[in-house]
């Protein structure tokens, strides 16, 4: 039972630490890394109070070191979906009634260790897994997990405050309930903190939820569920599972009792979702939420007034960073001809200075690519603008698998305005320059929102406030986080919500309240004081 009213400031985002030579968490982060690397994991599904182990077992590597074992993970079978199911439908009453101060503090007590007693080991879990080096790991699995956790029970208790007025003689108010039933989280391997978040934000809103991470961030996603579980997650709540994708599809999407999905992936799986739900519509014991975000062509303009060191950095940093393994990479850029040689060879430069290679080796920027399809998917890319006559190859473009998945930061330029690595969404580290007239700036801006589907990342670099003022308005529609004089990546929790729309998703933005109030069903409820006892209205008489 509620016994008070509980007050939720917004938080402060999670201070990033740097890793730098000589501090603690340097030294904190290489021991975990060691440890982790010295040992074999054995990792469970956790379906209700269960750790499950199959013993079909799948072989766990560094992308970056595919002939060491990390650990294995067991798979499961279409019965361990049902379990899961049943275990989620049999929590799901007794964890929507709990109190709300006692589903908060969960996640504020996982967010704490997060933070500090286990910040090590998720970030060694998501560097050794993922590939990523010690940066990228820190603001993905660190801070922004954390702030996920954190800022979701400050908007959700603004969410639970907001309640509607009431006439004389009438009290009205507002529930929020969890969604009848229970909720599917599907998650990427890119970013331990999306991982996290998309299935603990239903459960903060008292849902149940059903979580199936990617093969290649199952060791980091473990973590995170038993930081939850350390943290006083009741049996149940989240149910962690391991199984090929479509069986587990099969299962959920066809149960009466599946209310949610929470989805982040590839635009593809995305619509073959939406159309299989669409297609068990009728047997459905409630209109299901469907939040996705899936694809992006990530876009960098430059206008003729911009500063070229600027874009060169941006761009740089945009197009490179976790291999271009994120949503929101830059991955096109529109350059006008009197910056375009500037620009190139300034981010020429940068490039062949970046180190690639493990990353246990902090001096090393680049790591590998997550996996060998992807691998292959790439450099198919790669070669087809090497054969190209209307494309060539500024710096980089070599791959070599022979010990991990490693892809050469590799800039392409290419004068035609429809060419492949344009158009398609490639998720790595390959960035397409095109150059325009600089008094074509304004047909670009059309060039640049008809040429992909996507519409979730984007920039403009500009001095002049009208180039800016105009970019902003003509691509209104082109991306779901916009940029002015800044890489179109890096959203901050509670400062720049992510989500994008067109291919790119529902555009639900996570990392804000909007996001939350889709895990919850209103009820609206009118107390009347004093009831009528006469049906008659004055008019009448």
């Amino acid at each position: 039972m509620n016994t008070g009213y509980f007050d939720y400031p917004l938080p402060e985002n999670e201070r990033v630490l740097s890793y730098a030579p000589g501090t603690k968490e340097r030294e904190i982060l290489q021991a975990a890394l060691k440890d982790m690397k010295g040992s074999t994991a054995d990792i469970p599904m956790y379906i209700g109070s269960e750790e499950v182990r199959t013993g079909n077992t799948v072989t766990l590597h560094p992308p970056h070191e595919h002939k060491h074992v990390l650990g294995h993970f067991h798979k499961g079978e279409k019965k361990h979906v049902e379990q899961a199911i049943s275990a989620a439908l049999k929590a799901r009453k007794t964890w929507g009634a709990t109190s709300w101060e006692h589903r908060a503090a969960i996640f504020l007590k996982a967010a704490d260790l997060m933070a500090t007693k286990y910040r090590g080991q998720i970030n060694a879990a998501t560097m050794l897994g993922q590939s990523k080096n010690a940066y990228q790991a820190e603001i993905d699995s660190a801070c922004e997990l954390i702030d996920f956790l954190k800022f979701n029970v400050h908007f959700l208790a603004d969410i639970y405050a907001n309640q509607p007025i009431s006439a004389p003689g009438v009290h009205n108010r507002l529930e929020y309930r969890p969604l009848e039933g229970f909720v599917v989280a599907i998650t990427p391997f890119n970013f331990t903190a999306i991982a996290g978040n998309l299935p603990s934000a239903p459960a903060l809103c008292g849902n149940t939820v059903i979580w199936k991470p990617s093969d290649t961030q199952v060791l980091a996603a473990w973590w995170v569920m038993k930081i939850l579980r350390e943290a006083g997650l009741p049996d149940g709540v989240i149910n962690l599972i391991y199984t090929d994708g479509p069986l587990f599809g099969d299962v959920v999407f066809a149960h009466k009792d599946f209310a949610g999905v929470h989805f982040t992936g590839s635009t593809r799986t995305f619509n073959h979702i939406w159309k299989t739900i669409g297609s068990n519509i009728d047997h459905y014991r409630t209109y299901p939420r469907i939040v996705g975000e899936t694809g992006g062509k990530d876009f960098v303009v430059a206008h003729p007034s911009a500063d070229a060191d600027e874009v060169a950095v941006g761009l740089a940093r945009g197009a490179f960073e976790y291999q271009g393994q994120k949503c929101s990479a830059a991955s096109r850029a529109y350059l006008p001809s009197s910056l375009a040689p500037k620009i190139q060879e300034k981010l020429v430069s940068m490039v062949k200075t970046m180190k690639m290679g493990t990353v246990e080796d902090f001096g090393n920027f680049i790591n590998a690519v997550i996996d060998e399809r992807s691998f292959d998917k790439i450099e198919g890319y790669i070669k087809k603008a090497k054969e190209s006559d209307k494309a060539s190859i500024l710096v980089g473009g070599n791959c070599d698998k022979s010990v991990g998945y490693f892809v050469e930061p590799t800039v392409i330029v290419t004068t035609d305005p429809q060419f492949v690595t344009l158009c398609e969404e490639i998720f790595g580290p390959v960035l397409t320059i095109y150059v325009y007239k600089d008094e074509e700036f304004e047909a670009t801006l059309d060039l640049v929102d008809s040429t992909s589907p996507y519409a979730l990342t984007g920039s403009i670099f500009a001095r002049d406030r009208r180039a800016v003022y105009l970019a902003t308005t003509r691509l209104v529609n082109s991306a779901g986080n916009f940029y002015v004089n800044d890489k179109p990546t890096g959203a901050v929790v509670g400062q720049q919500p992510f989500g994008g729309a067109r291919a790119s998703g529902t555009n639900d933005k996570a990392g804000s309240a909007l996001n939350l109030y889709r895990w919850l069903s209103a009820r609206t409820i009118k107390e009347t004081f004093n009831p009528p006892t006469d049906y008659r209205y004055p008019f009448l008489g």
